[in-house]
């Protein structure tokens, strides 16, 4: 059954909420493996970080945050940072040429299923093509089949590039975005 929820970019008083999603993230068993934060760290942060957060996913022209609201729930979450040539990512790889990154997707687990991937990734695509990107591209652990596949289902393919980080071996994915430049 196709959800109901409300998908919109974060407002910029919505930090606890952020937080508290964020936490639901870093705490679920079968999406903490794609996170390079723990629950411990997120803990660490003060009210002022996770009010900086809202502001940047808000406000920012470099980044926004997209939620999926399901009455008073928050269901899911998409972030999308734009990244220029030179610039350093969330992992420290110099970028090459400009792109669009998305980053903390997660949907909880009564909410997946319901097209809210689908949903998130095209509300990340047309704010990151309003701001000239041609492609999304994220990273997801070689070992997380289940997120493969939702991100094959909706476009994304290997680039062929495969790495280490924190969590693992990653494998990136890029998705075109059509109708850009």
């Amino acid at each position: 059954m196709r959800s109901r929820a409300e998908v919109r970019r974060v407002r910029l008083h919505e930090w606890a909420e952020i937080r508290d999603l964020r936490m639901a993230a870093v705490s679920d068993p079968d999406a903490s493996m794609a996170f390079l934060t723990t629950l411990d760290q997120e803990r660490e942060r003060d009210d002022a970080a996770w009010r900086d957060r809202a502001a940047g996913a808000a406000l920012g022209e470099d980044a926004a945050q997209f939620v999926a609201v399901d009455g008073d729930a928050w269901v899911g979450s998409v972030s999308v940072l734009l990244r220029a040539s030179g610039d350093r990512d969330h992992l420290d790889r110099a970028v090459a040429a400009p792109r669009a990154d998305v980053v903390g997707v997660f949907i909880t687990p009564a909410a997946r299923g319901a097209g809210l991937l689908d949903r998130l990734i095209e509300a990340a695509a047309a704010w990151a093509a309003e701001h000239g990107a041609d492609a999304l591209t994220l990273d997801v652990h070689r070992d997380n089949a289940r997120a493969r596949a939702a991100y094959r289902r909706i476009g994304f393919s290997p680039t062929g590039v495969e790495f280490t980080s924190v969590i693992g071996p990653e494998i990136e994915m890029r998705k075109p975005l059509r109708g850009t430049r």
